[in-house]
């Protein structure tokens, strides 16, 4: 077994961007030292009094960042995916464990061996989505395991989050990250099953449907590939998927809103697209004045003999305040949560993506709880007789 390196309770926190919020505190609170790092140290201070946080603050620089690292540091990177790479890599080579909440990029697993073998942690997918909608997965599929009889299972799974305004817009959206992420995200293929069938979608604009959940109805689609999430949800192998699909969530009307930003990205270059990016960025960036809603739904329902045995749903409904936004409390506090397992030496050196494990698991939800994030989970096994479900309708 690989030992880990050691840790000595300081955290780089790198970035001070519209997702950073209360999650900081909570480091604040179980580290040793905590320096927020930011290239403008005037957005580092509004968000350091906005918050209450007592941080150091430094100007970011990747000299001035490398130069401030030790061995068993935890580097958090906090800047766009496109610079996790070079700042991971920095952490490396300074001997210091790294966390981000976006999803595992072919830079970061080219470097995760190297990690491994330095015994270092490399946490990733460790925010909202990707992160607590897979804690919410584990739970309801180890809870699913555990009421039912699973050989002879056919399994329905479905995860749709999405970042919303509180009170629509006629473009039905707010950017609370970077618009060209957003662009890009829609320009990649989605990779789902539906009906039994893997199916790939060129362009996942192309297949919005319309999604009810707790009587308010939504637009959905799937997003990027949801293949690979079966193994790392441990989804059985006896288990049969009628659907698995992860995707996105927008308020309705955001298809007919935005007909002419799909055409765009159909046709545009990379240029036309990064300046489309600023466009969009100075119209519809997220203001001090709005307020912002996340939305989460993780359903899983099993059937045997074409009738539902078991069916379980997660769900988050939260809105932003003057304090923070909705996003930057679900996308910070899970952040924190997985530093703060770095930092008490409860994860292994090496590549993780937020946790599975049934005992973490508990743990990781246990302390979000108690750090007031709010979600709920229900799972229970149907006892009424419930009428056989036909092929292609969505349960």
């Amino acid at each position: 077994m690989t030992l880990c390196a050691q840790r000595t309770g300081t955290v780089h926190w790198v970035g001070a961007g519209l997702s950073n919020g209360s999650g900081l505190t909570k480091i604040a609170a179980c580290a040793d030292r905590l320096l927020l790092w930011n290239r403008n140290l005037a957005r580092a201070q509004e968000l350091a009094s906005r918050l209450g946080l007592v941080a150091e603050l430094q100007p970011f620089t990747a000299s001035a960042l490398r130069r401030a690292i030790s061995p068993g540091d935890v580097v958090v990177s906090m800047l766009p995916a496109s610079e996790h790479p070079p700042l991971l890599q920095a952490a490396i080579e300074c001997g210091a464990h790294f966390a981000c909440s976006s999803y595992v990029s072919d830079g970061i697993a080219a470097s995760a061996t190297a990690a491994t073998a330095a015994g270092l942690v490399v946490l990733t997918e460790c925010g909202l989505d990707p992160g607590l909608d897979h804690l919410l997965a584990h739970e309801l599929i180890g809870r699913a395991r555990a009421a039912i009889d699973w050989r002879d299972v056919c399994v329905s799974f479905r995860s749709y989050c999405g970042g919303i305004p509180a009170a629509p817009n006629d473009f039905r959206y707010r950017f609370s990250w970077a618009p060209l992420g957003v662009l890009l995200a829609l320009r990649s293929p989605a990779r789902f099953i539906e009906d039994f069938a893997e199916r790939v979608v060129a362009r996942p604009w192309e297949e919005i449907k319309p999604y009810t959940l707790d009587g308010e109805t939504f637009e959905v689609y799937a997003n990027r590939d949801s293949i690979p999430f079966i193994r790392q949800y441990d989804i059985p192998q006896a288990w049969r998927l009628r659907d698995f699909v992860r995707g996105t969530l927008r308020l309705t009307g955001w298809r007919a809103a935005w007909r002419e930003i799909f055409a765009a990205i159909a046709s545009y270059s990379d240029d036309q697209l990064v300046t489309l990016s600023d466009e969009l960025a100075s119209r519809y960036a997220t203001t001090a004045e709005d307020r912002d809603r996340v939305v989460l739904s993780v359903e899983l329902h099993a059937m045997k003999d074409n009738r539902i045995a078991w069916t379980g749903t997660a769900k988050v409904d939260a809105f932003g305040d003057g304090r923070e936004s909705a996003m930057a409390r679900y996308v910070s506090l899970p952040l924190a949560c997985g530093v703060a397992e770095i930092l008490d030496g409860r994860i292994m050196p090496g590549l993780h993506r937020a946790t599975g494990e049934p005992a973490a698991l508990r743990r990781w939800l246990d302390r979000l709880q108690s750090w007031g994030l709010g979600f709920t989970v229900d799972g229970r096994v149907a006892r009424q007789r419930l009428r056989p479900i036909a092929p292609g309708v969505a349960i």
